[in-house]
C-alpha cells in the first residue's frame, strides 16, 4: 500500500470544506477547554463529532505502533484516523494558543457576562443532548439522575493540597484527560480541584526552567494513558448502551451547570504564589438590574441560540 492510497483510507473528511468546518468545531473544543467548568468534549457532542472523535482516539493502538516498529508506515497510516485528528487538532491547537490569554483577560474584567454566554450554552446542549437519547425508562431516567448528582457535588468541592511526586503528576494528567473529553466535565475544573491547575500552567509557561520538562513528561504519559484507554470504554458504552451513556452524559452536563451559573458569591480565597484563587463560593440571584445584567441577559440568550444553530447546521439532512 502506498502512503497517498494509506492517507486517502482514513477516516476524515474528504473536501477543503470538510475540513475547514471540522477545524473550526476544534477550535470551539479548544476555546471551550481553555474555561474551567466548560469542557470541549460538550462541543464534540452537540457538533456531531462525538462517536468520530472516540473512534479515531482509538485507533491508535498497539498493532499501530508495531507496524511502525517493523517500518510498516503506509499500512500504519491506512489503520489511524489521521485526517479527522489532524484537522480537528489542528483547530484545537490554534484556539488553545491564541485565545487563552483572551479567554483569561475576559474572565477576570467580565465575569458575569462570560459564564452568562457559557451558561446559555450548556442549557441548550443538555437539550440538544438530550433528545439523542431515544426511548426513556426508568433506566434512563436513573442514569441522567447519577450523572446529574454526581456532577453537581463534584463542581461543588473544594479544592485540596496534593504531592508533586512523579506518580501523582501521572495520575492527574490521566485523570484531567479524561474530564475533558466527557461532555459536561472540564479537565482545567479537575486540576483545579486536585490543587495542580496554577502548578500545571506554570510549567507550561516554562517548560525549560529547572524541573519542568520531567513534570510535563509526567502529566504527558498520564495524558496519553488516561486518553487510551478511557476513550475505548466510552466508545464501548455508547456502541453497546447507547441510550444509557447519552442519558448518563445528559445528567453530567445538567449538573455542570451549577459551576457556570453566572452571579456568585465569594466565600474563601486562596494565595497560590502571586496569584489569589477562588476555592469556595456559592450561587446566589442578582443584586442589581443594571446594564451588566441586561447584557449578561442577552449573551445567555445568544449562547442558547447558537448551540440550537450549530446543531441545526451540524446534523445530517433528513435527520
Amino acid at each position: 500500500m502506498r502512503l497517498k492510497e494509506a492517507w486517502f483510507k482514513s477516516p476524515g473528511p474528504r473536501t477543503a470544506g470538510e475540513t475547514v468546518l471540522l477545524s473550526l468545531k476544534g477550535f470551539c473544543m479548544g476555546a471551550a477547554d481553555i474555561i474551567p467548568g466548560v469542557s470541549g468534549g460538550t462541543i464534540a457532542f452537540i457538533t456531531n463529532i462525538y462517536d468520530q472523535l472516540m473512534a479515531a482516539i482509538k485507533s491508535f493502538d498497539f498493532g499501530v505502533a508495531g507496524r511502525l516498529l517493523r517500518g510498516e508506515i503506509a499500512e500504519a497510516l491506512g489503520r489511524v484516523h489521521l485526517r479527522f485528528v489532524l484537522a480537528l487538532g489542528g483547530g484545537l491547537v490554534l484556539a488553545l494558543l491564541s485565545m487563552a490569554r483572551l479567554m483569561h483577560a475576559l474572565l477576570q474584567d467580565h465575569p458575569v457576562q462570560v459564564w452568562a454566554l457559557f451558561f446559555g450554552l450548556i442549557a441548550s446542549s443538555v437539550l440538544v443532548v438530550a433528545r439523542r437519547i431515544g426511548r426513556i425508562g426508568p433506566g434512563q431516567i436513573l442514569a441522567a439522575l447519577l450523572g446529574f448528582s454526581g456532577c453537581w457535588q463534584l463542581v461543588g468541592m473544594i479544592p485540596v493540597v496534593t504531592p508533586e511526586t512523579p506518580l501523582f503528576l501521572f495520575f492527574c494528567g490521566a485523570l484531567a484527560i479524561c474530564a475533558m473529553i466527557l461532555p459536561g466535565i472540564s479537565g482545567a475544573f479537575i486540576l483545579l480541584l486536585l490543587g495542580k491547575y496554577e502548578f500545571m500552567t506554570g510549567a507550561l509557561k516554562a517548560p525549560l526552567a529547572d524541573g519542568n520538562p520531567f513534570i510535563i513528561v509526567m502529566f504527558g504519559l498520564g495524558a496519553i494513558a488516561g486518553l487510551l484507554s478511557f476513550s475505548r470504554v466510552l466508545h464501548w458504552l455508547l456502541n453497546r448502551h447507547h441510550a444509557l451513556t447519552v442519558s448518563l452524559l445528559t445528567g453530567v452536563m445538567a449538573g455542570a451547570m451549577r459551576k457556570v451559573w453566572p452571579w456568585k458569591e465569594v466565600l474563601e480565597t486562596r494565595m497560590v504564589g502571586m496569584r489569589e484563587v477562588v476555592v469556595r463560593e456559592q450561587n446566589i440571584l442578582p443584586r442589581e438590574f443594571g446594564e451588566g445584567f441586561w447584557v449578561a441577559c442577552v449573551l445567555m440568550v445568544v449562547g442558547f441560540s447558537l448551540v440550537l444553530l450549530l446543531e441545526r447546521f451540524s446534523t445530517p439532512r433528513g435527520n
